[in-house]
């Protein structure tokens, strides 16, 4: 019976690719599903075999460290150089993205208070 080992949705594409490499290099077979035309499936990878998914979670939960160390070392040697990319930085980069992020917030914020305004208004 298939297992799921690991969820493809919103995965970068180089973890996607070295996921892969870690099972072919260590003979562990998968498969793989995608999102689908409209993408409401699930993206995953699968294992075929009960007996191989312990040895796959070890080995996917130490490449997961790996890559968490790596990253963050990154980040910190950035940091250090002053190029890390702060908040501003972000939002400036997507001003679109920024703008509808900020009219949700105030969307939630009236139709959350309005109600109380109302009533002490009466």
């Amino acid at each position: 019976m298939p297992h799921l080992l690991f969820k493809l949705n919103n995965v970068p594409e180089d973890e996607h690719i070295e996921v892969r490499r870690l099972l072919d290099e260590n003979d562990i077979e998968y498969y793989e599903t995608d999102a689908g035309r409209f993408g409401i499936s699930l993206a995953a990878i699968w294992l075929r075999d009960d007996g191989e998914i312990e040895r796959a979670r070890e080995l996917l939960i130490q490449y997961q460290e790996q890559r968490y160390r790596q990253a963050r070392a990154e980040y910190e040697q950035q940091e250090r150089e002053g190029t890390a990319e702060t908040m501003w930085q972000r939002a400036w980069r997507q001003p679109l993205r920024t703008l509808i992020y900020i009219g949700v917030i105030f969307a939630i914020l009236y139709f959350s208070t309005m109600p109380f305004w109302m009533l002490s208004e009466k």
